[in-house]
């Protein structure tokens, strides 16, 4: 597995929890939710992704 991956999905989630709390703090709690929801859909099609190369390598490897 690749770590770098990881990092990445970690960083976005470090980013995405520190604009939550200052949106937060500052009284606009629909941009939070925004906020969130963007983070969550950004790291999903990351997973995606990678699934999909996953499903062709595993394609690749048995001949289908």
């Amino acid at each position: 597995m690749q770590i770098d991956l990881i990092f990445k999905i970690a960083a976005i989630g470090i980013l995405v929890a520190v604009f939550n709390q200052l949106l937060i703090r500052s009284g606009r709690e629909e941009q939070a939710l925004m906020t969130t929801l963007a983070g969550l859909v950004v790291v999903m099609m990351i997973l995606v992704q990678e699934i999909g190369n996953l499903f062709s390598m595993m394609k690749s490897v048995f001949g289908f």
